[in-house]
This record gives structure tokens, C-alpha cells and sequence, in this order.
């Protein structure tokens, strides 16, 4: 007998009280992004692969370590797609949406990365992701701020803090790289060897290092600010007063970077409070959240200079953080108790699932064990029926509601 197959590592089946969880997490953010008018696109799962080096950067480890990449049948190398935004960048090029701009995008689905699995973390995974293309003020940076702070709010998610930097525009940002280069070159040797051989390539990237060998030098590293041009300055103050308006907190943070050259301005993470609960579950330097503004990033796909920001966050880690916080719903099942009622528990189901009842039925086995399987299903009520009708409701908490749609009136006011 063959041996049964079993999942690929760094997947996973999603089932019962997880799926639930991962489902409520969609369902919350459709429900936001409609808040905010942002249009639902869906994306295709693979890409050439050029898509993916040109936007991501060859020299990152996303392209060179972890794409999953293939020859197809007619000898062009696709890539299951890393991330959404390097795909949607190339939509919006390639269907001419510049006639929307700015255009408000969200989008979810299954993302793979050849990369070590842990906890929160696959080579399939799932993200949300939200992005404003062809917005040039600090207000579509507030917008999509704001945007993630109600859902995770509307998750239940607490403990979460926004933690947020500027990277300046094109002239500070390079004007502040040629001073890190030169601070960290001073001690090149004491540096571990992936910031050595990111020193000349990307020395921002030496600042997010975990690396105690490099985080004794990026303490007294130039700051940014001694770099802002009046503008970058205007623009990052803009955003931090739009925040404040809009009653999203905030917290600076100086050594949070994006590496690549096309990313400009705002960059951003929620991060669990330390001590927290979702510290608890994730860790305290878990991103739960996390974007920034990519104003290059159209110009390596071949397309005019465009602004744009983003966001994205993975549905496994947020659905962890859910946990039991999803709200409750009223649940109820039809228990036959004789076949001769199946008519009416199937007019009954009808009614309840009509009238917004979570329902199903038990109409199998003998009369004891439909009702030993109905109350292992837990349910928060069992309503036993025959030929005659339904003829009883149990189970604890308020049945008021059920007993309306049955009745086709308002339940009377609880007392």
C-alpha cells in the first residue's frame, strides 16, 4: 500500500477554529477597504520573472534567494509572486490605469517565499495589501495609515503601535546614504559580513541589522534629519499632523529603513507594544504591518515617474493575534426528530438561514444519537421538530432573535 502524501513544507491546511479566524480577517478588511473607497483587483499568481527582479532589486535576498521560478512550456521564466506590489505596479502599466489616478487598490490572496518556515511565517502564506498610485501629498500616506489602524482596531488587535520614519526625498535620502557610507566604512571590519558586503550597495539596510556586531555602530550613525531638505521635512510633518487629526498614534523611529533607492518619504510598521499580548504571541519585533511610500518604483518597470504608497500584512499572523476576539454569532440547529418532519425542518432551516441564523440539521442515526452528534456540534441552540413543527428551543443565551424570525416579528425587549 502506497504511503499517503503529505503536505510540502512550508504549508499549511487551515481548518476549524483557525479558518475562522483567517476568514474573519478577509471579511474585516473587505468591509474596511469599501470604507474607504479603495477598488478590489485580482492579480495573477505568477509573473514574468523580470517583474520581481527589476521592482524587488536583484540584489535582495527576496530575488536571489527565496522566488519560486520556473521555464514554462514556451522558455520564459515566471516567478510565483514574492509580493503584490511589484505585480499591481505592472498592471496598472501594462491595462493604462493612469486614467484612474490616483488610484485607491486593495487586494489579498497567497504569496510564496522559499524561506525558512516559522511560527506566523510559510512559503505560501497570505497577505491584505492596500496601495494609492499616482498620490504625490502626505494626506494618501494619513489615508492608508488611518485605513490600517481602524482594521486592526476592527480586529480587536490591541498592544499595536505605529512606528514611523522618513526616508526624505531623492536628494536627502542620497545626501544621507553618502554620510552612512562613510561613517560605517571607518569600521568595516568590525561589521558582520552581510553588512560588509551591503556597505557600498545599500548601506540603509545596515541600520534594521539584528547583528550585535553592527548595532554598536548604528547608535551615533547620521541621522536623516540632518539631511531633510525643506521640502522632505514639510512633507514627513504633514503626515505626522494629518496622524495626529486623525487620531492614529504614532512613535518615531529613526532606524526603520527601506533599502531599496525607490522608496521615498514615509516608511512605516505596526509593532507590538513590548510586554503586550501580541508581543506574547509574535514577539516584540514582529512587523504585524508594514509599507511606505515607493515613488521610484514605476521608473524600473519602464514607466513614467509616478507616486505611490502601500501597505501589506499577512493574514496568518493577524488571524493568530484574533484569536477568540471574533465576534459572536448566533448559531442554532434543526434536530428531526422523526423523519416524518423533514419537510418542516427543511421550510425551518430556510427561515432561520433567512433571517441571518447560522443553522443546519440533524436528520440521521437514530432519534438518541441526532441528538448526542446536534449537541456535539455545539450549537448555542437546538430546535427539535417534527410533522407537527418545531416544539422547543435550548441551549444557553438569548433566543429572542430566533424566536422573531420564526415568528416574522421583533423580539420583545430583553429584560
Amino acid at each position: 500500500m502506497s504511503k499517503t502524501p503529505q503536505a510540502i513544507r512550508g504549508t499549511q491546511d487551515i481548518f476549524g477554529p483557525d479558518a475562522e479566524a483567517f476568514a474573519f480577517v478577509v471579511e474585516t478588511f473587505e468591509r474596511v477597504r469599501k470604507l474607504y473607497r479603495f477598488r478590489r483587483v485580482e492579480m495573477p499568481v505568477f509573473e514574468k520573472t523580470e517583474v520581481f527582479s527589476r521592482a524587488i532589486g536583484e540584489t535582495t535576498d527576496v530575488v536571489s534567494k527565496e522566488m519560486y521560478s520556473f521555464e514554462d512550456r514556451g522558455g520564459d521564466s515566471l516567478t510565483l509572486r514574492p509580493e503584490f506590489t511589484a505585480g499591481i505596479a505592472r498592471a496598472y502599466l501594462s491595462n493604462g490605469w493612469q486614467q484612474h489616478a490616483p488610484l485607491k487598490v486593495a487586494t489579498h490572496g497567497p504569496l510564496f517565499r522559499y524561506e525558512r518556515p516559522q511560527k506566523g511565517r510559510y512559503r505560501q502564506f497570505h497577505q491584505i495589501d492596500a496601495e494609492i498610485i499616482g498620490a504625490a501629498e502626505p494626506q494618501a500616506d494619513v489615508e492608508l495609515l488611518a485605513m490600517a489602524d481602524q482594521l486592526l482596531k476592527e480586529l480587536g488587535i490591541t498592544g499595536v503601535t505605529l512606528h514611523l520614519n522618513t526616508l526624505g526625498d531623492g536628494d536627502s535620502r542620497e545626501a544621507w546614504r553618502a554620510a552612512l557610507v562613510e561613517h560605517f566604512r571607518a569600521v568595516k571590519d568590525e561589521l558582520s559580513e552581510d553588512s560588509q558586503e551591503r556597505l557600498e550597495k545599500n548601506p540603509l539596510r545596515i541600520l534594521d541589522s539584528k547583528d550585535r556586531r553592527d548595532q554598536r555602530f548604528v547608535a551615533d550613525a547620521p541621522k536623516i534629519d540632518q539631511f531633510l531638505s525643506d521640502d522632505a521635512r514639510a512633507f514627513f510633518d504633514a503626515v505626522t499632523s494629518g496622524l495626529d487629526a486623525a487620531g492614529v498614534k504614532w512613535t518615531r523611529a529613526e532606524s526603520l529603513v527601506r533599502g531599496l533607492d525607490y522608496y521615498r518619504h514615509t516608511a512605516f510598521e505596526f509593532i507590538p507594544d513590548e510586554g503586550s499580548e501580541a508581543a506574547g504571541k509574535l514577539g516584540s519585533q514582529s512587523t504585524i504591518l508594514g509599507g511606505g511610500r515607493y515613488d521610484g518604483l514605476m521608473e524600473s518597470l519602464g514607466g513614467a515617474p509616478t507616486p505611490a504608497v502601500g501597505w501589506a500584512a499577512g493574514i496568518e499572523r493577524l488571524a493568530m493575534l484574533v484569536g477568540e476576539k471574533m465576534p459572536e454569532r448566533l448559531e442554532a440547529m434543526v434536530l428531526v426528530e422523526d423523519d416524518a418532519g423533514m419537510a418542516e425542518a427543511i421550510k425551518l432551516l430556510a427561515e432561520l438561514r433567512a433571517g441571518g441564523v447560522i443553522a443546519d440539521i440533524m436528520a440521521t442515526g437514530s432519534p438518541k444519537k441526532r441528538y448526542d452528534k446536534a449537541v456535539k456540534q455545539d450549537p448555542q441552540h437546538i430546535l427539535r421538530v417534527d410533522e407537527r413543527g418545531y416544539h422547543g428551543i435550548s441551549g444557553e443565551g438569548d433566543s429572542s432573535k430566533i424566536v422573531a424570525v420564526l415568528s416574522n416579528r421583533e423580539p420583545s425587549p430583553r429584560t
